[in-house]
């Protein structure tokens, strides 16, 4: 599978608008950006492709990348830097299929994909279809698995795919702190390739009124507030599923300049053949 990072930022992306902190000048100096979170997965045997997650920034992202559109979607959750850019779907194509969880959230008592179908009732070229966490189910020739993750106080999930020709595998943390279930972890293990949510660097946590948590055995908190992982916490967990690589993602514009674009954090284009 073709892997390519269409969007590595978080909700309000790199260069943030209005910011003239040191990062986003120096990624504008570089012409480097990291947009709203977004992965364009394509299987090249059959010349289909999955999107996961739909950036506010789709338009953008398209145009700028040599990647097709999207014969379907999958969705980890409802916040709007995922979802928004679903509505490019108007006009751009006859069929879309959608793919989200089925899990009744008790803050929306709805599941993602009752929120996402509602969301988008007047867009009739999407169809969504409802799945159980850890049901695997295949779209575009490839195994997927959604897995549940801890990004309060919604629901979120990560996404496992896995080619069972080339005997590859692509994981996803989904936006989490750092306390992913057993399970979950187990799902996601022993990925060639894995895309993990690191906000900030544990030191950012100072500032953040809830501090963090998830501290290490060193007293480094692993969690940013109680919603995403910092760079430690993304480290660790890395480590813990013994992927081969890994690139962190929905990275914040909050890492130092000299800092901020060093692996493994990764900036939107970059592709990767598993």
């Amino acid at each position: 599978m073709l892997v390519t990072l269409l969007g590595t930022g978080d909700t309000t992306g790199t260069p943030t608008v209005g910011c003239d902190c040191n990062t986003c000048e120096h990624a504008r100096q570089r012409g480097i950006e990291r947009t709203r979170f977004s992965v364009h997965i394509e299987n090249p045997r059959r010349n289909e492709s999955i999107l996961i997650d739909f950036s506010p920034d789709f338009r953008q992202q398209f145009l700028q990348r040599n990647v097709s559109f999207p014969d379907a979607g999958i969705i980890t959750h409802i916040h709007f830097d995922h979802l928004d850019g679903l509505g490019n779907a108007y006009r751009l194509c006859d069929d879309l299929p959608i793919h989200a969880a089925n899990e009744t959230d008790p803050q929306t008592t709805e599941t993602v994909a009752e929120t996402v179908a509602r969301k988008y009732s007047y867009l009739d070229q999407v169809t969504v279809n409802p799945h159980s966490p850890f049901e695997v189910f295949e779209i575009c020739g490839l195994e997927i698995q959604l897995v549940p993750v801890d990004h309060p106080p919604l629901y979120c999930y990560g996404v496992v795919i896995e080619d069972p020709v080339t005997d590859t595998k692509l994981s996803l943390s989904g936006d989490t702190s750092y306390g992913v279930p057993s399970e979950s972890q187990d799902a996601l293990s022993n990925p060639d390739l894995f895309l993990a949510d690191a906000i900030v660097p544990a030191s950012m946590c100072e500032h953040h009124p809830l501090g963090g948590k998830h501290h290490n055995k060193d007293g480094v908190p692993r969690t940013f507030g109680t919603k995403h992982m910092t760079r430690e916490g993304a480290c660790d967990l890395a480590e813990a599923l013994d992927a081969d690589k890994t690139r962190f993602v929905h990275t914040g514009h909050y890492y130092p300049a000299d800092e901020a674009f060093e692996d493994p954090l990764a900036i939107d284009g970059e592709e990767y053949r598993l």
